[in-house]
């Protein structure tokens, strides 16, 4: 065992694996694809935040889940429209009440607010200025493990 560690930790500082020097320029992943049960609303939300973010895995599961609740927002608002908006409906015993499709896109818009809190995605402005953003932990731990403290 103590072997193969010598043997790793010589071809590591033999130049057998390159390591990127500190201020390298680290090339871009390509952005992750979205998944195929997203309608047009929901991968339009995909693409313009895979195209500015790297996100981690549990990152992902979380936009995807606010990519369909997009569509879902998408399809209330069709069905709306297709019944010509109304606002009033009638109840159970014959009384105006207010639209159901209005109330569930209430609800779906704050679920929407939510996920898309839980990503803590910082303005592009921010990011450009310096600036922490909405989290700060991870722009604490991203400087020390650039400069290695």
């Amino acid at each position: 065992m103590r072997a193969l560690a010598i043997l790793v930790f010589s071809a590591a500082w033999s130049g057998a694996t390159s390591m990127p020097q500190e201020g390298a320029v680290m090339p871009k992943k390509k952005p992750a694809k979205a998944p195929e049960v997203l309608a047009e609303a929901g991968t339009r939300l995909w693409e313009r935040v895979v195209k500015d973010y790297t996100l981690r895995v549990d990152e992902l599961r979380i936009l995807e889940a606010a990519c369909q609740t997009t569509d879902t927002i998408a399809g209330i608002d069709k069905t709306w429209t297709e019944l010509g908006q109304p606002y009033l409906t009638t109840g159970s015993t014959g009384q105006d009440v207010v639209h159901p499709l209005i109330g569930e896109r209430r609800a779906q818009q704050a679920q929407l607010a939510k996920l898309l809190a839980q990503l803590k995605l910082p303005d592009l402005g921010e990011e450009a200025e310096g600036e922490t953003g909405a989290n700060p932990a991870r722009a604490a731990a991203a400087a020390r493990w650039k400069h290695g403290s």
